[in-house]
């Protein structure tokens, strides 16, 4: 099963990438003695077990459970290395393949994959199948405690790591074996800290699974890149909202990308890049009108690279992050009920993921709705004040104001009718938890998910195939804030879609650093 491990107290060695070298990697320091040469004889016993690689001029990778439910795709990532997975694996596989889930459906694609290129290699499965990438993938039966005897190592392992009940420390032990029998280094592949830890205590190379992860420079600056432009050049900008640079200085930057073009350091614009050396001008609205509603102003330089691209029509994906307190959820909300008040779209829909922090309060009474609606209170708490009708000029002395508003808090308390309440009745605006989306289809809708750092790399790529002709979709969340112990700040599902869409006509990505809630909440954030 996914091991409970936190991402965020410690990091990978060696990551596990597409593509690797030969080399063997730097082993752990063990308390051990060297275990004698293995004799050819011995090797050629133990193969039939799928325990000797097909050559020992490569590499062997051990696969732990949570690496294949991570990415059922995985067992083509590892080039002309070799692929092997212990039978222990398969039987954790077994136990998730019935849950209808996002868990189960990795394990039922990775029984498949299995099952293919089995088939197709015609060859005994602890034999080592061949793989496009010119390694192989096999299985590995061995037993630690009918074998103990022929593996000193492994007696004194089965010391420290009882293997019963406890599917970990036979995996461990297969990789123990594994680097016993061969001369070509062995390196165990797990995404379990806590496993980890043990691997390098017993002297097991291990490494994180890392290709799907983003670099630690895409989760960490949220700066706008400055560009160096002629005085002549940034006014001819601001006059034709557009300039095109050489591209010895835009080579790097991806389309979509928000720029500062830069004089100095008080004489800059915003501008998007649009290709080819090609920037624009951003087209911002001094306000985002909701009709009986708040005006909602961009209050800094984010925000309108953020609204520029949340209300341009040619842009169906926005992926945005922002730290608590940023202003991402309010200006993704308004931005799309104006949308739909211009009739750009036929409906809003506001999800986000059912992931708590901390413990849970257990069930929850009620119908749908009302089991839902904790999960998905900041949305509610996003739209009331977006649609909260605005105070009229001339509205009297400020005593009578507050009288007046009083009077509507006590009214929404009694169970008044909310701004929003119509819209949902008509189907203009859903308001809906994630878990009910597979198997949808879209159409012409502005789709935002709040909190998109908590899903996994494959429910993002669910979510981004969801969306058919028309739909706009807006990811938003914080990649240092997550809950969701199977993902960490560069393999979450926000940072998953925004790398591998970046450079795409059809994605534009924003990073919010500025707080806006308020002092104390933007202190907080930078601090805590």
């Amino acid at each position: 099963m996914i091991r409970d491990d936190d991402p965020m107290l410690a990091a990978p060695v060696n990551g596990v990438s597409e593509r690797r070298s030969n080399r063997a990697a730097p082993k752990e320091k063990s308390t051990r003695q060297p275990a004698s040469p293995v004799s050819a004889q011995t090797r050629r016993d133990w193969s039939r077990h799928g325990l000797v690689s097909p050559d020992q001029h490569a590499k062997t990778f051990v696969l732990d459970t949570n690496v294949l439910l991570h990415d059922p795709g995985c067992l083509e990532r590892f080039a002309d290395n070799h692929v092997c997975i212990p039978v222990d694996v398969l039987s954790e596989l077994d136990r998730f393949k019935n849950e209808q889930n996002d868990r189960g459906a990795s394990a039922r694609a990775v029984h498949r994959r299995l099952s293919e290129i089995f088939h197709e290699g015609g060859t005994a499965v602890t034999a080592g199948v061949p793989t496009p990438g010119g390694g192989t993938v096999r299985l590995a039966t061995f037993s630690a405690e009918d074998h103990a005897v022929a593996f000193p190592a492994l007696t004194e392992f089965l010391n420290l790591f009882p293997v019963e009940q406890k599917v970990d420390h036979k995996i461990l032990a297969c990789a123990l074996v594994l680097q016993e029998l061969n001369t070509a280094p062995v390196v165990l592949v797990t995404k379990d800290i806590n496993l980890q830890l043990k691997a390098r205590a017993i002297g097991v190379a291990c490494d994180d699974y890392l290709n799907d992860k983003a670099e630690v420079r895409d989760v960490s600056s949220y700066d706008l890149k400055r560009l160096a432009v002629d005085p002549m050049e940034l006014q001819r900008f601001a006059s034709s909202g557009e300039i095109t640079l050489p591209p010895s200085e835009t080579s790097d930057l991806a389309i979509n990308e928000y720029v500062l073009l830069q004089v100095s350091e008080k004489q800059t614009m915003p501008a998007r890049h649009a290709g080819r050396g090609r920037f624009i001008r951003l087209q911002v609205p001094e306000a985002v009108k909701i009709p009986k509603g708040q005006a909602i102003k961009p209050l800094n330089l984010g925000q309108q690279c953020l609204l520029d691209a949340l209300l341009d029509p040619d842009i169906p994906l926005v992926t945005c992050y922002g730290q608590a307190g940023t202003g991402k959820t309010l200006m993704a909300v308004a931005a799309g009920l104006s949308e739909v008040y211009q009739r750009r779209y036929d409906g809003m829909t506001v999800s986000r993921p059912v992931v708590a922090m901390g413990e849970t309060l257990g069930f929850l009474p009620g119908t749908l709705n009302e089991k839902l609606r904790p999960w998905l209170q900041p949305i509610y708490d996003a739209l009331d004040l977006v649609m909260r009708p605005a105070a009229a000029v001339n509205a009297g002395p400020r005593r009578k104001q507050e009288r007046k508003s009083q009077q509507a808090q006590a009214m929404a308390l009694n169970g008044a009718p909310k701004p929003y309440d119509s819209l949902i009745e008509q189907g203009i605006l859903e308001i809906e938890a994630l878990c009910y989306i597979r198997g949808r289809s879209i159409p012409n809708r502005f789709f935002i998910l709040d909190e998109a750092q908590q899903l996994t790399p494959l429910e993002a790529k669910t979510i981004v195939t969801r969306m058919s002709r028309g739909s706009k979709l807006v990811l938003i969340g914080d990649p240092a804030q997550i809950d969701n112990p199977y993902v960490d700040s560069r393999s979450n599902g926000l940072v998953y879609t925004r790398n591998r869409l970046k450079g795409e006509p059809c994605a534009a990505h924003i990073s919010l650093s500025k707080g806006e809630r308020s002092p104390l909440a933007e202190a907080g954030a930078r601090l805590m």
